[in-house]
């Protein structure tokens, strides 16, 4: 964790819907005037999608899985490299995953493959993360303890198999057989690297459908935000979270733990920036504070 340097992650499944958080953060930036350094989870894949698909066939012929969620899909010590330097220095370098034709063709590539990396830009505010892996942790490495805030996008499997299946077979072009099978493929990852995430957030969002979705290889829509309540966990021991504010605001809240709030699902985006502006406003706070005390130090006259 860095006070001067800040790192905000949003973390979460394929198909999780953390681009909803995303845009309340970026809305939020935006009324802040935050310079913020973007960063996607996905750049830090260790293949293309070609090479990916060769070492899927590879996996399977040798009788093993292996999948985005996972190591050997991933270089979780380059992403913790990059919150380790940004957290000292505001500095790193990044990436892009082109994952359609429409991000591949400015940079004059094909989909499935990654731009240069190049540098962050100077004097940024803070280092906005959103993917997979922002909060993941194994034997050989630690990226949550290096995030100042981190939000958890997690909505009940069966929902999110849904929004990954509907947004896989739409916007990216995949077969609803191919999606299937990365979804049983990517299983024991799921297991070991994508849920214990959510026991290290600050909050998590956790989006729960009032209609049926008990067999979501058969949706073929996904569930609208009326149509869904949402539960928000906030880590026990965050003291400033205003919770009579929060439900006199957030009409049809309610508490179902003394760390739980239940919001309406067509509330999820208000509840979101109700909820985070405040957090983020604090940890802006602390980066003001402790660049004035650098200046005041260094502006002490020798003896």
């Amino acid at each position: 964790m860095s006070v001067k340097h800040p790192i905000i992650a949003i973390t979460g499944s394929s198909g999780a819907g953390t681009t909803m958080t995303t845009n309340a953060i970026r809305h939020i930036f935006r009324n802040l005037s935050v310079n913020a350094a973007v960063v996607a989870g996905d750049s830090f894949h260790r293949f293309t999608r070609p090479e990916m698909e060769v070492e899927i066939r590879k996996a399977q012929e040798q009788g093993r899985h292996i999948s985005y969620f996972g190591p050997k899909a991933n270089d979780f010590e380059m992403l913790e490299s990059l919150f380790t330097e940004y957290a000292q220095t505001g500095m790193g370098k990044h990436r892009q995953y082109l994952h359609t034709f429409d991000e591949a063709v400015p940079f004059n590539q094909m989909p499935g493959t990654f731009t240069p990396w190049q540098d962050l830009p100077e004097s940024t505010d803070v280092l906005f993360y959103e993917g997979l892996h922002g909060g993941v942790a194994n034997d050989e490495v630690d990226v949550a303890k290096h995030v100042d805030l981190l939000v958890g996008m997690v909505p009940i499997v069966n929902l999110e198999w849904i929004q990954k299946i509907v947004r896989d077979t739409t916007d990216r072009g995949h077969s609803r057989e191919a999606v299937m099978s990365s979804i049983v493929r990517s299983l024991d990852d799921y297991f070991k690297y994508i849920t214990p995430q959510f026991s290290r957030t600050h909050v998590n969002f956790q989006r729960v459908p009032t209609v049926d979705t008990s067999n979501p290889f058969s949706a073929r829509e996904i569930p609208s935000q009326d149509e869904s309540f949402v539960v928000v966990r906030f880590r026990r021991e965050m003291k400033s979270v205003d919770y009579p504010y929060l439900l006199k605001m957030i009409d049809g809240s309610f508490m179902s733990r003394i760390n739980t709030i239940v919001v309406p699902g067509g509330k999820m985006g208000l509840a979101m920036e109700l909820i985070l502006m405040p957090l983020l406003e604090e940890l802006l706070d602390k980066k003001r504070r402790a660049g004035f005390q650098m200046d005041w130090v260094s502006e002490e006259p020798e003896d």
